[in-house]
């Protein structure tokens, strides 16, 4: 549900905020809707004989919707992991790419090195920022298709240029499968019915807790606030994986600066 409202200006909040925010939200509406429907509930079930009732149902449902909150938890940080995953392999593609046409003869290696320098200075300064607003960005591809024709267009002349010249076709196909996967992952996020079913979860475990009939109604408040921080908690979790190029919590250009740096900037 978050995911599919596109709460970009949340999203972009510093974590803490963020965090601050959900929590408020959550309690709000549990501790809230408890104080709200305690007088009703209360004319409706006056007596605390159905306590242990509502405590088993409780249980059973808090094992229920912890399974499966962990389980879309995990799968959403194994996500989050795979797209690192997949920008250090461009990363590390583009290095061996890079390395290799710097052996090239002149005037072609000076050519194909800055061909090279301004496709990744694109991906980082300009690229990115668009993945960020949840846009797939289509200006690195013009940078691609010269690189590719240019580096077709050289014909070896000797045995050790043909080896070369071979390897790097190699390693460019690799660079050009890597950004295409990268670019797939833009807009990866969990299906609105994952967010429908963590949130009405959620909303469900907070009803619950409303149908006990408490001897302490400050300490029935704050145990429904604590529920309500720890499931505000795990939602920021969800939230901040979702969209992993979104956010202030979002997969960055670390792996391509680092090569531009080490690799590719002049010294």
């Amino acid at each position: 549900m978050i995911a599919t409202l596109h709460l970009h200006a949340f999203r972009e909040l510093p974590q803490w905020q963020f965090c601050l925010f959900v929590i408020v939200v959550f309690m709000v509406v549990a501790v809230g809707g408890q104080i709200a429907t305690r007088p009703l509930l209360r004319r409706w079930f006056g007596d605390r004989d159905h306590n242990e009732t509502v405590a088993h149902y409780i249980s059973a449902f808090g094992v229920l919707y912890g399974i499966t909150l962990g389980l879309i938890s995990v799968a959403a940080w194994e996500n989050f992991g795979d797209v690192e995953g997949k920008v250090s392999t461009e990363a590390a593609s583009l290095a061996s790419l890079y390395r290799n046409v710097d052996c090239y003869p002149e005037p072609k290696r000076t050519e194909l090195t800055g061909m090279l320098r301004d496709y990744t200075r694109h991906v980082i300064d300009v690229s990115w920022p668009e993945m960020q607003r949840g846009v797939a960005p289509t200006g690195s591809h013009a940078f691609v298709r010269k690189f590719q024709w240019a580096l077709v267009a050289f014909e070896p002349a000797t045995e050790a240029q043909i080896a070369l010249h071979r390897e790097s076709l190699y390693r460019f196909t690799g660079m050009v499968e890597a950004r295409r996967l990268r670019l797939d992952c833009v807009a990866w996020q969990l299906p609105t019915i994952l967010w429908v079913v963590v949130l009405a979860g959620s909303f469900m475990s907070f009803v619950l807790t409303w149908l006990i009939v408490p001897e302490s109604r400050l300490l029935h408040d704050i145990l429904t606030g604590i529920m309500a921080i720890l499931l505000g908690l795990l939602i920021f979790f969800l939230a901040t994986l979702d969209l992993p190029f979104e956010g202030s919590n979002s997969v960055g250009p670390d792996s391509l600066e680092l090569v531009y740096e080490q690799v590719m900037a002049p010294h």
